[in-house]
């Protein structure tokens, strides 16, 4: 049996998630074990169906609880210019909201299809 996962975009970004998995996403400003709605789905699949958004999936949602913040990794940025002694180095490190997804909640209706008018001979 296949995995149900969605595609989600925050920060931005867009992240492929299932439930049970941790990911980091861009900070978001939540309080750590608050729970968070992540209405932005832009795919779902599971082993059957696939649903994909144009650009959104309408009444999809992926529900996350937040594990707090944390830092990624150091870079160094370091400016210099020959001739003149300038030299400036500086650090930064970027924050992330760590997310354990919850559950993905597809779409209750399926889209009725139209009928066109004169379509049929």
């Amino acid at each position: 049996m296949t995995a149900t996962y969605a595609i989600i975009e925050t920060g931005g970004q867009q992240h492929k998630v299932s439930a049970g998995q941790k990911v980091d996403v861009a900070h978001m400003g939540i309080a750590q074990g608050e729970d968070v709605e992540l209405s932005k789905v832009l795919l779902v699949a599971d082993g059957k169906d696939t649903l994909i958004g144009s650009p959104t999936v309408n009444g999809a949602k992926v529900i996350a609880t937040s594990l707090g913040e944390i830092k990624g990794d150091k870079i160094i940025v370091f400016r210099y210019k020959n001739k003149v002694r300038y030299r400036r180095k500086t650090g930064h490190r970027q924050l992330y909201t760590r997310l354990q997804i919850k559950e993905i909640v597809k779409p209750t209706s399926k889209p009725h299809k139209e009928k066109v008018a004169g379509g049929d001979s």
